[in-house]
């Protein structure tokens, strides 16, 4: 332990000094599992190898202003973030003006009904622009198909290529799924990614109606939403209410073993660079995916799963000033769709053109702007504030009068994608961790991409952990 900070007892321990529950990793995931144990009457603590909590949902200071730098805004298609924030008492507020497809040189408008880009209607009149005569007409074909047709295509790009045809997927899908999960809609379980499609597909008879029929049982307004001042108050406030449970959150602190003796788990520990050995009577792993299995390794005979390689992100967040953006010329961003081009962003937010608590916070003329890169099998070296500035302007049809300030974020391979083979196998293995009395496993890597999927398995796992050992 460095001088900086002396060492301090553990959350209710035992006599022997056996902790509540110990959680690895202070992201969401873990957060939500440590306030779940704390709510439940239990004390954890929470240990965090990095320098601040939140994991992929972090801010900073850009121009000023403290913004996301990670996480944006979470999917309202379940209530469990949302009823998060109202626990919290973080005031939620979705997105104003809508999201625009940059394809082959040209920006037009997201069809307003659609889920990840495939329209509810292939004749609509915002969907004709986007896919061309020939392309809408293929895609009107898939009113005609047999509902068998891609019905058991397990990967979404499967499933919109044979209902609906190349340029739907091309132009629409391609460019929302991949700017959403990182990942090529061939790598995406359609049944993780929008659940209740494939269901939907053999119940109604085409795609199109399927994305009707799940849009119709959604919640009427906006898909997403953020906190008011940025979606990294989120993990803050988990922190915060963690502590104020009597548990604690330590940062800079790496879980390196962990093994079963005596009944009680024992975890071995880096803090501040000094070993040390913990003992608790219930493990919460939510930890990235890799540091997951390095750790169940120690604890699972035979081979664990591989874990698909993530894509390497880099985003770059400008402060600029550029008053012809003063109307929001693509509403709240772009997403662009792969291929040859001047432009290598993969997506454009428009940030304060799409929180109002940024608006407000934002004068005329000034505005805040957020371009993302990498996508599969294309690591986005040389990305740096004059690309991402050249980048900006061919998107946004506009000069940029002025780069106030701005910060470069890169992780390496920051999100796994979703693939039907990682889905089963993360089944197989979160089977297998079961079998060990007082431990759970969470996180993205298992429960999927966004806090709309993490948040509930987070917390359905830590509920299910607190009361193993009830004579406590």
């Amino acid at each position: 332990m460095t001088a900086s900070r002396p060492p301090a007892p553990p959350p209710s321990a035992d006599d022997d000094g056996t902790l509540d529950a110990v959680v690895a990793g202070a992201g969401v995931a873990g957060l939500v599992a440590a306030r779940t144990l704390a709510l439940q009457g239990l004390r954890p603590l929470v240990l965090e190898a990095g320098e601040a909590v939140g994991g992929l949902v972090t801010g900073g200071v850009v121009g000023g202003l403290e913004v996301d730098l990670g996480a944006e805004a979470f999917a309202l298609r379940r209530p469990e973030v949302r009823a998060l924030a109202d626990e919290l008492g973080l005031p939620v507020e979705v997105p104003t003006g809508g999201s625009w497809v940059y394809s082959a040189g040209r920006a037009f408008p997201i069809p307003a009904e659609s889920i990840l880009g495939i329209p509810a209607d292939p004749s609509a009149p915002d969907v004709a622009p986007a896919l061309g005569p020939e392309g809408t007409a293929r895609a009107a074909q898939d009113a005609e198909l047999d509902p068998a047709v891609g019905a058991d295509a397990q990967d979404l790009a499967g499933l919109v290529r044979a209902r609906m045809g190349e340029a739907v997927l091309d132009r629409l899908v391609r460019p929302v799924a991949g700017g959403i999960h990182a990942a090529d809609p061939a790598d995406l379980a359609a049944d993780a990614v929008v659940p209740g499609l494939r269901a939907a597909l053999a119940e109604h008879g085409s795609l199109a109606a399927a994305v009707r029929a799940l849009r119709s049982a959604a919640p009427s307004g906006s898909a997403v939403a953020t906190t008011t001042g940025g979606l990294f108050r989120l993990p803050r406030a988990l922190a915060g209410a963690v502590a104020a449970a009597g548990g604690e959150v330590r940062t800079r602190t790496t879980v390196t073993g962990l093994r079963r003796a005596g009944g009680v788990w024992e975890v071995d520990v880096l803090d501040e660079g000094a070993p040390a050995r913990l003992r608790a009577r219930r493990v919460v792993l939510a930890t990235p995916g890799r540091a997951a299995l390095d750790l169940l390794a120690q604890l699972l005979p035979g081979p664990l799963p591989d874990l698909p390689a993530g894509t390497a992100l880099t985003h770059v967040t400008l402060a600029v000033r550029a008053p012809a953006l003063d109307r929001a010329p693509r509403g709240s961003g772009l997403l662009v769709a792969p291929g040859p081009g001047p432009v290598r962003a993969k997506a454009l937010t428009h940030a304060s053109a799409k929180w109002p608590w940024l608006a407000a916070a934002t004068a005329a003329g000034e505005h805040v702007l957020r371009l993302s890169y990498g996508r599969p099998g294309e690591p986005p070296a040389g990305v740096d504030v004059d690309r991402a500035c050249s980048d900006a302007e061919l998107l946004l049809g506009e000069a940029i009068a002025e780069v106030r300030d701005a910060v470069v974020v890169a992780r390496e391979g920051a999100l796994a994608p979703t693939t039907p083979a990682h889905r089963e196998a993360v089944a197989e293995l979160q089977a297998r961790a079961a079998a060990l009395p007082g431990l759970a496993v969470t996180g993205s890597w298992v429960a999927g991409t966004g806090l709309a999927s993490v948040v509930p398995h987070a917390r359905a796992a830590a509920s299910a952990l607190a009361p193993q050992f009830p004579q406590e």
